[in-house]
């Protein structure tokens, strides 16, 4: 079967003291090009862990995942870091901003690694005015000087959105991008997704809790105990 993102018979394991806990029990999932899709699921039944083997952030035990369908299992770290690079961004619950960098400065960061020294000065203007343009759009302009302790939590994830898609990633991967707002401020980032994922015809896929969440996908991938139950 084709796909742009799939992941097929993923099993991962993690130690538990003396034992070992099994958290994904033979997941095969695929994703369609453009496609929205929300996972939801009780906690702890293995959502993120599967959100970060579909953006190549971890390795199944067990089982193959395929990025346009080409295998990319058992890819070097530093070739799937180069992948990831340049395929995914990443939106997470906590934002996980660099606390010493402007608004500005962490949304380069993902252009900065991807870029030598010599690229960067010699494209690093035309990179900081792709992040400026992306912070105005989601209305972060006044603020592109200002470090993370100086923003409130909606203007955090509005940076880590803008981080996400400064690199023209194919595939953006929302790991409970609302789980720490309050509800008038989650509206709005769910807001900014549904019209970014329109705009953009990106693929997005919105690990949630939140049903209201769930809503914004085309389709709704429920997982419980490590396996699908409704795909």
């Amino acid at each position: 079967m084709t796909g742009f993102v799939r992941v097929e018979g993923i099993i991962k394991d993690y130690p538990s003291g003396t034992q070992t806990l099994r958290v994904l029990k033979g997941v095969s999932l695929t994703l369609a090009e453009k496609e929205i899709v929300a996972i939801v699921g009780p906690s702890g039944a293995g959502k993120s862990t599967l959100l970060h083997i579909m953006g190549f952030l971890d390795r199944p035990t067990a089982g193959e995942v395929f990025f346009r369908d080409r295998n990319v299992t058992s890819l070097a770290d530093s070739e799937l870091a180069a992948l990831r690079n340049r395929a995914c961004g990443f939106v997470f619950q906590m934002h996980h901003l660099l606390p010493e960098l402007t608004a500005l400065e962490n949304v380069l960061v993902p252009l900065m690694i991807r870029s030598g020294i010599f690229e960067w000065v010699t494209r690093g203007a035309s990179s900081k005015k792709r992040g400026r343009d992306l912070l105005e759009r989601l209305g972060m302009g006044p603020r592109l000087r200002h470090r993370p302790n100086q923003l409130s939590g909606g203007e955090r994830q509005r940076v880590a959105i803008a981080r996400a898609l400064v690199g023209d990633p194919e595939i953006v991967l929302c790991d409970e991008p609302t789980g720490n707002l309050d509800a008038a401020t989650s509206r709005e980032v769910q807001q900014l997704i549904k019209s970014l994922a329109a705009e953009t015809g990106k693929t997005f896929v919105i690990v949630t809790h939140d049903m209201s969440v769930a809503a914004l996908a085309g389709r709704v991938v429920r997982i419980e105990d490590g396996a699908i139950v409704s795909p």
